[in-house]
């Protein structure tokens, strides 16, 4: 299977962050400069039909498999479907035995008609492991945001601009609605959307922000002094979590404003959910 279409960008001043952060305890801001070598990032993410040649061609099985099971978004399931549990703190997540890479919800679900849908249930390890495959690695949280921006050095929330995502602009695959009751498929999915939906952005990239989390190369901390941060960054270096961007189809303004080009989320890196893909980035 031939790998998609890749954006190159020069390397040299970039930024990271922004100085308009709104989740100031994510460690969204301030905009730090970087330097970024040469790359070339792939203009989707992986996708469920990508995913099944590398599983074909390695017999990788992912740590979702391993484990025995995955966290499932409770509107997601089939009908019949048994939780084992959901999070105490988030309901909407439920504990499905049986859910990986290739039945998503748990037994009985598929992705046939999704193949050219990201692929999800994949931890950091294994979106490494194909990363490496392909040629490639994860990105940088830098190269991530320096992509997302098209290459621009304007402090941009969003890859199209400044302009909120609603139900009349629609710009990405979030959560439109009352989260998580309803969702009013104003942008047309419910879950997961093809991973060239949408207009890309002015590199070329499609749904750098929305449709799915992507994991990046970076472990996941705060840069801060406040007893929070040390915190969370204690927690993330016990789970070695790693560094996610760009939020979900479960984004919204009210429970999740993370579908911004800063925005920024950690999880432990051996996690797998309903919402977590990954594309991949060259050294060119």
């Amino acid at each position: 299977m031939t790998a998609p279409d890749r954006v190159g960008f020069a390397g040299g001043r970039s930024f990271v962050g922004t100085d308009r952060p709104v989740i100031k305890a994510d460690g969204e801001g301030p905009r730090r400069p970087v330097r970024l070598a040469p790359f070339a990032i792939e203009v989707e993410t992986v996708t469920n039909a990508r995913f099944a040649a590398f599983v074909a061609a390695t017999g990788f099985r992912t740590e979702a498999e391993r484990f025995g099971w995955s966290a499932v978004f409770r509107g997601l399931l089939p009908e019949g479907a048994v939780p084992v549990s959901a999070a105490r703190d988030t309901p909407w997540w439920m504990r499905i035995e049986g859910a990986f890479w290739s039945s998503p919800e748990g037994p009985g679900s598929g992705v046939t008609g999704r193949e050219d849908h990201p692929v999800v249930q994949v931890s950091w390890s294994d979106a490494a492991a194909f990363a490496a495959w392909a040629g490639g690695r994860l990105p940088s949280e830098a190269e991530w945001e320096h992509a997302a921006r098209s290459g621009s050095d304007a402090d941009v929330r969003f890859p199209w601009g400044d302009a909120e995502p609603d139900d009349t602009r629609v710009h990405c695959n979030i959560w439109q609605g009352r989260f998580p009751e309803v969702n009013t498929l104003a942008d047309g999915w419910y879950g997961t959307a093809p991973a060239r939906s949408f207009e890309p952005n002015g590199a070329g990239l499609f749904n750098a922000c929305g449709n799915v989390w992507e994991w990046t190369s970076d472990a996941y901390s705060v840069r801060s002094v406040s007893k929070a941060a040390k915190i969370r960054n204690d927690r993330a270096r016990s789970g070695r979590q790693r560094l996610l961007k760009g939020g979900s189809f479960l984004c919204h303004v009210s429970y999740c404003y993370r579908y911004r080009i800063a925005a920024r989320s950690g999880n432990d890196a051996d996690s797998a959910a309903s919402n977590v893909g990954f594309r991949v980035v060259y050294d060119d």
